[in-house]
Order: C-alpha cells, then sequence, then structure tokens
C-alpha cells in the first residue's frame, strides 16, 4: 500500500522533545527586518526577502546591497515580499523569481513574478519584471503559500498557494487557493497537466486541498514533498502526487481555532493523508533536502523550521519511503526558511524583526 493512502501509518511527531545536544556551531552573519525566505546564487552569494518588500544581495561574511526596482507589495500579517527562486537557465538568463501580495482594489493578490537580476557594481536591480502568474479571484486574509520548488530537470515550476483564510476555496476547482500549481518557467500552462485539457486554475493545478503551505522542495530521488500548517493541531508532510486531493478542510488531524472538530483523515480513506504530521504544532516554515558534504549523516534528510516550536527539524525517510522526525533542534527563536550552500553549510533565517541570517557548520 502506497503510504499516501496509508492513514495507519500517518506518525504524530508532535509531542517530540529537542535533542540535549546540537551538532552543529551557529555563527551569526547579518541581521535583516522581518527576512522570509533565502535562495542562493550559483556564485555562493545569496538572495534574502524581507516581508515589508526589499531584497538583498548577501555574501557569506554578510555584506548586504540592496536590489532596486522591487515590485511594490500589500503587507499585512502574513502577506507582503515571500519567497525567490534562482531560475534553473541562471547561468544564461541572470532570472529570478519572486513571490508577493500585491495590491489590488479587490483585495491583496498572490503573485508570481520573473525578472533579470542585474548585478552592475554601481547599480544591483531587478530588470524586465514580469507578472507571470495572478491569484484568481483576488482578496482573502492571510496564510499566502507563495513557495517556489524546480523540478530535477530545470523544466517546470511549482508553486505553492494557501487557501487565504478561506477554507472552503481550497476544494473549489475554479479559485487558485489552497493549491499546488504546475507550470511551464514562462507561467503558461504544461500541456501534460492532470486537467490539462480545461482552462485557468483547473488546468494549472498539479494538486488540491492544502491548508498553508509554507515548505515545497524535491528529495534527491525527484520525489516532490509539501509541508503546510495545520489548524489548531495536524501540521503535515506530504508527498505530492499529481492528481491529488489532500483534504483540507474536509478533513484534517487538528480542529479548528474556535474549538469545533474536524474529521480525521482516517474518516475519508478517498482523501490523501499524510505520512508524517504534528500535533501539538510545530509550525513548519522552510524546507530544503540535504545532500551537501559538511554533515554526510543527514544526507537525504529534510530541514524543517519551525516558528511556534522555535527549532530545526531533521525528518530521515525509512527505505519504505515513510518520513519521521529523527531529530529537533532548539533554536531559541522562530525560525522561517532553510538553504544549504554549495559548500553544505546549514543556513537559517529567523521570523523577527531583526532576526538573524545564521550559518551552521559542523561542531569540532
Amino acid at each position: 500500500m502506497a503510504i499516501s493512502h496509508a492513514h495507519a501509518d500517518s506518525i504524530n511527531a508532535g509531542n517530540r522533545r529537542p535533542s540535549t545536544s546540537q551538532p552543529f556551531k551557529a555563527e551569526n552573519i547579518a541581521k535583516f527586518d522581518t527576512p522570509w525566505a533565502i535562495a542562493f546564487l550559483p556564485d555562493g552569494r545569496m538572495l534574502v526577502t524581507e516581508k515589508p518588500g526589499r531584497i538583498f544581495v548577501v555574501t557569506p561574511s554578510g555584506e548586504k546591497t540592496e536590489i532596486g526596482n522591487v515590485p511594490a507589495v500589500a503587507v499585512r500579517g502574513q502577506n507582503g515580499l515571500l519567497d525567490v527562486a534562482v531560475s534553473p537557465s541562471f547561468a544564461t538568463t541572470s532570472q529570478i523569481y519572486i513571490t508577493y501580495t500585491e495590491p489590488s482594489t479587490e483585495g491583496s493578490r498572490l503573485v508570481l513574478t520573473r525578472a533579470v537580476l542585474s548585478l552592475v557594481t554601481d547599480r544591483t536591480a531587478l530588470t524586465d519584471p514580469t507578472v507571470i502568474w495572478r491569484q484568481t479571484p483576488a482578496g482573502g486574509g492571510g496564510q499566502p503559500g507563495g513557495i517556489i520548488a524546480f523540478d530535477p530537470q530545470g523544466t517546470h515550476l511549482f508553486l505553492t498557494v494557501g487557501d487565504r483564510m478561506q477554507p472552503t476555496s481550497a476544494q473549489d476547482p475554479r479559485q487558485a487557493r489552497g493549491k499546488v500549481l504546475r507550470l511551464n518557467l514562462d507561467g503558461s500552462t504544461p500541456s501534460d497537466n492532470p486537467l490539462a485539457e480545461d482552462k485557468g486554475v483547473p488546468a494549472q493545478t498539479w494538486t488540491t486541498g492544502h491548508r498553508n503551505p509554507y515548505g515545497l522542495a524535491f528529495a534527491p530521488d525527484g520525489k516532490l514533498w509539501l509541508h503546510e500548517m495545520g489548524p489548531r493541531g495536524g501540521d503535515e508532510l506530504n508527498l505530492i502526487e499529481p492528481g491529488k486531493n489532500y483534504g483540507w478542510p474536509l478533513v484534517s488531524n487538528g480542529d479548528n481555532y474556535d474549538g469545533t472538530p474536524i474529521p480525521r483523515h482516517a474518516t475519508r480513506p478517498d482523501l490523501t493523508a499524510p505520512p508524517l504530521y504534528w500535533d501539538p504544532v510545530i509550525a513548519p516554515a522552510g524546507l530544503a533536502f540535504y545532500d551537501g558534504a559538511m554533515f554526510p549523516q543527514w544526507k537525504g534528510s529534510a530541514l524543517i523550521g519551525g516558528l511556534r516550536s522555535q527549532a530545526l527539524v531533521r525528518v530521515a525517510f525509512r527505505a519504505d519511503g515513510q518520513p519521521d522526525e529523527a531529530e529537533r533542534w532548539d533554536m531559541g527563536q522562530r525560525i522561517r526558511d532553510v538553504a544549504i550552500a554549495p559548500d553544505g553549510a546549514v543556513w537559517i533565517i529567523e521570523d523577527d524583526s531583526p532576526g538573524r541570517l545564521r550559518r551552521l557548520t559542523p561542531a569540532k
């Protein structure tokens, strides 16, 4: 039985305790105003976004250069400037992708923009910024999602879209909420999507039934994994497979914030249950698979930041593909994103103002 259907195999790691020792040392590199995402350039420098609307090029030693011509963003609560990702074709195109909530008279919209990163000495800026996808219809509250991932072939872009605090919209095929979308690199619809013969949102949709997905990444074996924040309880880690429905808000392993119950995943075997979940929650944010040299014992593991848990979580995978939390380290701050440097160091950012950018290397 595949783990995506194996309700009995769902593991609750919510009550795991932090490890008593840390196998790394943490070096403080720079500070930012509510940083949100990290993305590495091929030369080892980083792009770091700040939710209020700024992006920086950052050297490994912490030297910061602000990028000009960043689009205006609608900043409120969970919304603002979100993810940044370096195009698979960056070496020849210098293109990057950003997600953010843009102002709109109908309420803010989550948008995906592609631009050229011009790294000119006297002016670093985005040139030719073009919106290649826009949330339709507009409006909603927080829970924007907005995480970008490229497939291993570098030919398709995957985008998470949260339910924008409108839960029922996650099950509405006509609304770009509560979905994972699969797009071509220019924002057009791939001809081999599950519902490619349809138009609009249904044609772009890869999976349905997500609440607030803040982590999306391909594992070394090519499988796509997503984590999402549940309601009061029930954060999830899901294996993402085309055409699947992951159940929100029809089922959850948590309950509503007002205390009203939500049916559990086991009540709906037709919906895909998470192989791993957390109740109590960790509030996951950021997801990176480790394939570097500095921590060989972590090869193939997923590293997840924890907001509420103020932790860095390592998830390991059994031979049959079943994930389980292997270690949790108390970082003393809300961890917003995790990224792996070309040299194998682990970088994290804190969800704070100021929030620190920190480099993790093996403890001596």
